[in-house]
């Protein structure tokens, strides 16, 4: 396959700066393959080994897609991952790539943390990654509105269903408003 440098991927110079800062030009195959199409709006499957960059292969199309209206002070993405440590790499990670976005809020919520601390600390944020069960607390709280969520990614979505979260999904993705499906 043919090596695609990210500045050739139509992303806005916010999020190239964040990459370049994080020593990549060019895009790992998953990433050349997936960003363009999820992009586009298309839903994708993607797998690949550890390590090739799946996270910022999903998480540069979650923040091309957030609004940062500021009248806009809801969640557009949601990250569901098996696993809090997951949940907390993927948040660091997308920090990363959206550190020179002003205004956008990336937060990892799980269970065994303080579920008022993560109440106080939705206010205002854009991209939410959590895991199933603490996900589904904050939706029956209505601590987390859905009515703004443009993008859901099931992060080891494979994981997620051999560790027996099928319902905890199906759960959460009725909370998801399918009108522009």
């Amino acid at each position: 396959m043919e090596t695609v440098r990210f500045d050739e991927l139509d992303l806005c110079q916010e999020i190239l700066r964040g990459v370049k800062e994080m020593g990549f030009e060019e895009a790992s195959p998953i990433q050349a393959q997936a960003i363009p199409v999820a992009m586009q709006g298309y839903d994708v499957i993607g797998q690949a080994q550890t390590g090739t960059g799946k996270t910022a292969a999903f998480g540069i199309p979650v923040l091309e897609k957030v609004n940062l209206n500021k009248d806009i002070k809801h969640p557009q993405a949601l990250i569901l991952c098996p696993t809090r440590e997951l949940a907390v790499q993927a948040a660091e990670e997308i920090r990363k790539l959206a550190k020179y976005m002003h205004g956008i809020k990336v937060l990892p919520i799980y269970g065994g943390q303080d579920i008022n601390k993560q109440i106080r600390a939705l206010k205002g944020t854009q991209v939410i990654i959590g895991t199933p069960g603490r996900v589904m607390d904050h939706l029956r709280r209505k601590t987390i509105r859905c009515d703004y969520v443009n993008t859901i990614v099931l992060d080891e979505a494979d994981e997620m269903l051999n560790m027996g979260f099928r319902e905890d999904i199906e759960t959460v993705l009725e909370y998801i408003p399918t009108e522009d499906r």
